[in-house]
Parts: C-alpha cells; structure tokens; sequence
C-alpha cells in the first residue's frame, strides 16, 4: 500500500477535520463549494449521501490524482424531515424541545473518490440518539455553555450534550460526530492508503 496520492478532505468542518487528523495521514481542507438545498420529495438519508457525493466530485474534478473524502450528515425526528444545523439559540432551543423524549436519528453519508483510475465507494452510517426528558432550564443552561449553533439537533454529544441522552446506538462513534471512521478507514485501504503505511 502507499499514501503517496494526495488526501483530501472536502469540507471545511472543523469537526471532520479533528476526526480525520485521528487517522493520522496527511492531508489538506478544501470546500466543495455544493448547493446543500435539499430537492422536494428527498428523504434525510437521500440528501445526505447525495451531497456526500456531490461534495467529494466537485472537489476531486479539480485534483483527479487525489483521493478525495466527501461528507454529510443529516438528522430526523420523524423519519421525513431533514433538521439542520440551527444557527442560532432559538433555533438551538427549538431543536431540542422537539427532540426531549424522542430518539433522533442521524444519517452521516460518505464518499471516497480518485477520477484518475474510477475509484469510488460511498456508504452511509445510521446513529439513533435517544434524548432524556428534558427541561427548559437544562436547556437553557447547556446552550449558555456549550452554544451548539453548527451541530445538527443541537446536541454535541462529544462535550456537554452528552448528558442530555439516554442512549446512542450505531455501528460507529465517529458517525455522530460528522465522519465514520470506521468506513472511512475501510475505504481508504481499499484506494491503497492505509495509517499503518505498506
């Protein structure tokens, strides 16, 4: 195996970028530069593995030689509608008043892709989060502290918000956070780059 083809992640998530720096290969941050509106009719999971793609192409047409890692991860309450990041606090507050005593899920989509030689795999990684019963003023005080404004469903659940849920089940950790590691690693040896070198 070899990691001589340059890695690239298209996303300016700081997120996705702490969790890809964990695999520990070299690579650089460049924005895709994608239209996230999602198209009438499309499912949460369907936007988020189509905007994986798209964000991974659109980067990988400017570098073919490069390996490219797109991402995107949409949640739901109700199985139809997509809940975004909420920008703000009252969008934040909302957000979690919906959530309080439901589960949530959270599709997080992936792309790997190289146009120099056709490869490309995509996958996506469900994470059902199930919220406590939750007060306002619980609420209130884990906004003040944790200000999730660009976590889809307001709960960070790598700092503060994790003492707003009673369980998270899935397959992958990282998935809830913005990238599946564990698919990610998969794929990126299959291209011929591996964190453990030849």
């Amino acid at each position: 195996m070899s990691t001589a083809a340059p890695l690239i992640l298209a996303s300016t998530s700081r997120y996705r970028q702490q969790l890809l720096s964990r695999l520990r290969l070299p690579f650089t941050v460049e924005a895709p530069g994608v239209d996230e509106t999602a198209r009438p009719g499309e499912s949460p999971a369907a936007i988020a593995l189509r905007l994986a793609v798209e964000k991974a192409h659109a980067v990988a047409r400017r570098h073919p030689r490069a390996l490219v890692i797109g991402s995107d991860q949409v949640a739901t309450i109700d199985g139809t509608t997509a809940i975004g990041k909420p920008g703000h606090h009252d969008g934040a507050r909302a957000q979690l008043r919906a959530a309080s005593g439901h589960t949530m899920l959270f599709h997080t989509a992936l792309c790997v892709t190289r146009q120099s030689d056709g490869f490309d795999q995509r996958t996506s990684v469900d994470t059902r989060v199930r919220f406590r019963h939750l007060d306002d003023a619980e609420i209130e005080r884990y906004l003040r502290i944790e200000e999730p404004w660009d976590c889809a469903g307001a709960a960070k659940a790598e700092g503060l918000g994790i003492a707003l849920l009673e369980a998270i089940e899935g397959d992958d950790p990282t998935a809830l956070v913005g990238l599946p590691l564990i698919a990610l690693a998969r794929m990126l040896r299959h291209a011929g780059t591996s964190p453990f070198g030849d």
